[in-house]
């Protein structure tokens, strides 16, 4: 059953992602309103690796909010791409983490499909991480983590939620091709 905390935490993490997807630096405090509610409606749901990323949202809420707006030197930060490089690690690295962080919730917990949910956990931060620098293959990532949410909410009987995150996976694909044409209007 659907219930109101899931409703209002599903509300501002669409408008949050939405805008995001728009560019606009509102979508940063309209995500931390969404990751608090968030944070208290995977608790409920023994999604333990969920609650962690809600905690580091809102903190990325507030720094991304603070980049988006002043940039490195005080102008407002360019979208770029990510180099081949970073990526080149950022990848093993989330798969390693996932794998670790998965194990400690497996061991040392009751947490419901600890592997899975870390890998929603991992690879929504590294995505946080390149939106917060407004790097376009954040899109990417957030292509993956949706792939891999929509089932796991489903099995918690958060149907709301893994149908939006069908929805966040739709435009995750929009948004990467709007990315990629600013980027190169900007380049």
């Amino acid at each position: 059953m659907i219930g109101p905390l899931e409703i209002a935490a599903n509300v501002g993490a669409t408008a949050c992602i939405l805008l995001a997807g728009r560019n606009s630096v509102h979508t940063w405090w309209t995500g931390i309103v969404g990751c608090a509610l968030f944070a208290v409606l995977f608790y409920q749901s023994n999604l333990y690796a969920d609650v962690a990323l809600q905690g580091f949202f809102i903190v990325s809420g507030v720094v991304g909010w603070m980049q988006w707006r002043r940039g490195a030197q005080g102008a407002e930060l360019p979208i770029t791409h990510a180099s081949v490089k970073s990526l080149a690690w950022l990848v093993p690295a989330g798969v390693a983490a996932t794998a670790a962080y998965g194990a400690l919730l497996h061991y040392f917990t009751n947490a419901y499909a600890p592997f899975i949910d870390s890998a929603v956990l991992v690879f929504s931060i590294v995505a946080q991480l390149l939106l917060m620098r407004r790097k376009v293959e954040n899109w990417a990532f957030w292509i993956l983590v949706n792939t891999v949410a929509v089932p796991l909410y489903a099995s918690r009987g958060l149907y709301l939620t893994a149908f939006l995150y069908a929805c966040y996976w739709v435009n995750a694909i929009v948004s990467w091709l709007w990315w990629r044409r600013l980027a190169r209007k900007a380049a």
